[in-house]
């Protein structure tokens, strides 16, 4: 109840905003659509979002990827793994939003992007991860270094990886029981919030404040396309 009271609070004082004259012209909004992020009629969002889009982790989970070396059903070279051109939305990937965050103007990035150009992040206001597990550690200070990020998915950065770009390829560095079985978290993340992977049921589910952004406490895959009030809270955060 606080938080649909909380949501109907902030929604209020978001159209407020969004039908005086005065400060639709003062911030650049313009008010052609329904949409709960304010843009400008041209140029440069005022409220710009980005979606990283987790191609290492799709690749991490492929049928000969690293799932099969943690198994103990392939060596070591089960560690290296093909990365894929497209991303395809799944539900240990994440995904799904794609049309939803399309409407509201979000931007599409992979895992690749941001570690060719960790400032790429820099020209959004909003940062949105999907169940981005596995990062390079430059896509990893790029995304805990922005100010406003989504984790949308628990478990996210959780496992260090590295680029062959020659190769195509990503190799395991650190994290998930590698190189040693104590390892879990292969950035000794503090934010960590992985203990919230396994509940996929999200009764109760709260988005809850961390230094650079805002976690939802439950993995949302079976959920978020018809949890309106998921989605709204998302996306007034």
């Amino acid at each position: 109840m606080k938080r649909l009271v909380a949501l109907l609070f902030a929604t209020a004082a978001f159209l407020l905003v969004m039908l005086s004259p005065l400060d639709k012209e003062s911030l650049g909004f313009q008010n052609t659509t329904n949409t709960s992020i304010p843009a400008s009629p041209a140029g440069p969002h005022r409220y710009r979002t980005v979606v990283i889009l987790p191609v290492f982790t799709q690749a991490a989970y492929g049928s000969h990827g690293f799932y099969q070396f943690y198994r103990g059903r392939c060596s070591l070279k089960c560690l290296t793994v093909q990365i894929p051109k497209h991303f395809t939305p799944s539900y240990v990937a994440g995904g799904g939003l794609d049309g939803i965050l399309l409407h509201q103007n979000a931007t599409y990035v992979t895992d690749l992007d941001v570690d060719k150009d960790p400032g790429i992040l820099g020209k959004y206001d909003r940062v949105i991860l999907l169940h981005n597990e596995y990062v390079t550690q430059k896509e990893f200070d790029a995304i805990v270094h922005h100010p406003h990020v989504i984790y949308m998915y628990p478990n996210a950065l959780y496992a260090k990886v590295k680029v062959d770009y020659d190769k195509n390829t990503i190799t395991l560095v650190r994290g998930h029981g590698y190189p040693q079985k104590s390892i879990r978290n292969g950035f000794g993340w503090a934010y960590d919030n992985s203990k919230y992977e396994y509940n996929t049921a999200c009764d109760n589910w709260h988005f809850y404040r961390i230094q650079n952004g805002y976690m939802l406490d439950c993995y949302p895959q079976l959920v978020v396309e018809n949890d309106n009030l998921m989605l709204d809270e998302m996306l007034l955060l």
